[in-house]
C-alpha cells in the first residue's frame, strides 16, 4: 500500500501562461511553450514537490467555450476532463488584460467542480501590474495571488497556498514499483491516440481526422492482468524538413524523450499508406537506444485480404529493413479493437527478454559450437582466436567476446554470431550488443 498523490491542474483561457507556470514549478521544459494560443492540446502531467510535498501537475490546453473549431472543442473537452480529475484547481488569468467573458465561464466550470480553486493572476512583472490584479477579486473566488511565470516572481507563494489545501486528499491505495513504460510512436495519423483511447476504454487523449492533433506526450498508467504498466502516447513523428516550426520541432523532441524513457517501443505503420523509409529511420533510433520495439500494422480492418495477405505484407518489410525479422510484428485494427490487447502481452514478454541473463557457462559452450562451425576468417594471415564470452549488462542485453585480433573480425562474422546467438537465447523483440574486446 501507498499513498495516491493529489492532482493539481492548471486550467485557464488560451495564453495567459499555463505552459510557462508549468514549466516553472517542474524546473524543466515538459510542455511546449509558445507565443502563438492554443498550443497546448492534451493534457501533460508530470510528478513534482514542494515543501516537502509530492503531488501531480497537469497542464492543459486553453479553454474556450462556445467555439465550434473541431480542435478547440476537443481541448475544452480535455480541460473539462482535467479539472474533474484534479483535487486542486489553479486557474490562471492574464493581469495584463483582465478579466474577459472567458475567464468568467471557467470561474463557473471550477465553481461547479466543488474543489479548492487557487485564482492565479500571471504577468504581474511588478508592483504596478500587481496592483492592477487586485480587480480579479470581481470573480468572487477570494484571494487573488499575482506572479510572473516567466520570471519566477510570488509562486512559491502559490505553491505555499497548494499544499495547504492537500489536507486528507492522500489517500491510501496500492502501488506497484514493477511497472512497465512504453512508448506509442509513428507517423501522424497512424493511430496512437486512438490505440491509447482503446487499450483504456476511455477517451484519455483528443482523437480526430487531422493529421498531427497530438504534439505533447502523454503518460497514462493501467493495470493488466495484475502487472502495472505506464503507457506514453506521443506526437507524430514528422520528417526533419516537413518541422516547418518551433511548435512541430518541440513535439519530435519530446516524442525523441518518450523513446528514451520506455523500456518498449510500439512503432504502428499506417497499413494503407504502408512502410515508409521514416519509419524505418524511426525503427533504426528506436534500436540504436537500445529499446525493446514491436511493429503494430494499424488499419488492418481496410486491407482486401485474400489467403497470404499478411505473410506477404510481414515479408515486405523484412525485406524493406531485415533487422525486422528478429521483432514481433503485430497487424491490429484500433477502430475494430482486433489484437490491440497482444501488443501489451509482447510489451511484457519483450521486457522479461530484456532482463535475461545467460549463465556465463551457457554462453562459453554456445561460443564454442560457433567457432566450430565457421572459424572466423583470418585476414593477413593472422588466425582470429575467441577464447571466451560474458554477458555484463541487461536492458539491452550486452556480451562481451575476448578476442587476440578484435579490430579484425569482419562484419558478416559478427552478424553470424549474433544470428546464431537469437536462435539459441531467444531476446525476440530486443536489441543486442555484441562487443569483441583484446583479451
Amino acid at each position: 500500500m501507498g499513498l495516491r498523490l493529489p492532482i493539481v491542474a492548471i486550467v485557464g483561457r488560451p495564453n495567459v501562461g499555463k505552459s510557462t507556470l508549468f514549466n516553472r514549478i517542474v524546473g524543466k521544459r515538459l510542455s511546449i511553450v509558445h507565443e502563438q494560443e492554443g498550443v497546448t492540446r492534451d493534457r501533460v502531467a508530470t510528478e513534482t514537490d514542494w515543501a516537502g510535498h509530492n503531488f501531480f501537475l497537469v497542464d492543459t490546453g486553453g479553454y474556450i467555450p462556445q467555439t465550434e473549431d473541431i480542435i478547440d472543442k476537443e481541448v475544452r473537452k480535455q480541460a473539462v476532463l482535467a479539472i474533474d480529475e484534479a483535487d486542486v484547481i489553479m486557474l490562471m488569468v492574464d493581469t495584463i488584460v483582465g478579466i474577459t467573458w472567458e475567464d468568467e465561464e471557467i470561474v463557473k466550470r471550477a465553481r461547479r467542480a466543488k474543489k479548492p480553486v487557487i485564482l492565479v493572476a500571471n504577468k504581474a512583472d511588478n508592483r504596478d501590474l500587481e496592483n492592477q490584479s487586485h480587480v480579479f477579486y470581481q470573480l468572487g473566488l477570494g484571494e487573488v495571488f499575482p506572479i510572473s511565470a516567466l520570471n519566477g516572481r510570488s509562486i512559491g507563494d502559490v505553491l505555499d497556498q497548494v499544499v495547504s489545501t492537500f489536507g486528507e486528499i492522500q489517500v491510501e491505495e496500492e502501488i506497484d514499483e514493477n511497472v512497465i513504460r512504453f512508448a506509442i510512436v509513428g507517423m501522424p495519423n497512424a493511430g496512437k491516440s486512438s490505440l491509447t483511447n482503446a487499450l483504456l476504454g476511455i477517451d484519455r487523449q483528443i482523437v480526430t481526422d487531422i493529421p498531427g492533433t497530438t504534439r505533447d506526450s502523454i503518460n497514462t498508467s493501467f493495470r493488466y492482468f495484475g502487472q502495472s504498466f505506464e503507457m506514453i502516447d506521443t506526437a507524430g513523428l514528422r520528417r526533419k524538413a516537413k518541422v516547418s516550426n518551433s511548435i512541430e520541432y518541440y513535439s519530435s523532441v519530446r516524442t525523441q524523450q518518450a523513446i528514451k524513457s520506455a523500456h518498449v517501443v510500439i512503432v504502428l505503420i499506417d497499413a494503407e499508406k504502408g512502410f515508409v523509409s521514416h519509419d524505418a529511420r524511426v525503427m533504426e533510433e528506436i534500436l540504436a537506444a537500445g529499446k525493446g520495439m514491436i511493429v503494430g500494422v494499424n488499419k488492418w480492418d481496410l486491407i482486401q485480404k485474400s489467403t497470404n495477405t499478411m505473410r506477404d505484407f510481414k515479408q515486405a518489410l523484412i525485406d524493406d529493413m531485415f533487422e525486422l525479422r528478429h521483432y514481433p510484428i503485430q497487424f491490429i485494427s484500433t477502430l475494430e479493437r482486433q489484437r490491440i490487447f497482444k501488443l501489451v502481452d509482447l510489451v511484457k514478454q519483450i521486457h522479461e527478454e530484456q532482463q535475461k541473463r545467460i549463465p556465463t557457462r551457457q554462453l562459453n559452450l554456445f561460443l564454442e559450437d560457433v567457432v566450430a562451425r565457421m572459424q572466423p576468417p583470418s585476414p593477413h594471415g593472422k588466425e582470429i582466436k575467441l577464447n571466451y564470452c560474458s554477458q555484463v549488462a541487461v536492458e539491452p542485453p550486452v556480451i562481451v567476446i575476448f578476442s587476440n585480433y578484435p579490430d579484425l573480425i569482419k562484419t558478416s562474422y559478427k552478424r553470424y554470431i549474433e544470428n546464431r546467438f537469437r536462435e539459441m537465447f531467444g531476446f525476440e523483440g530486443v536489441p543486442i550488443r555484441i562487443a569483441f574486446r583484446k583479451k
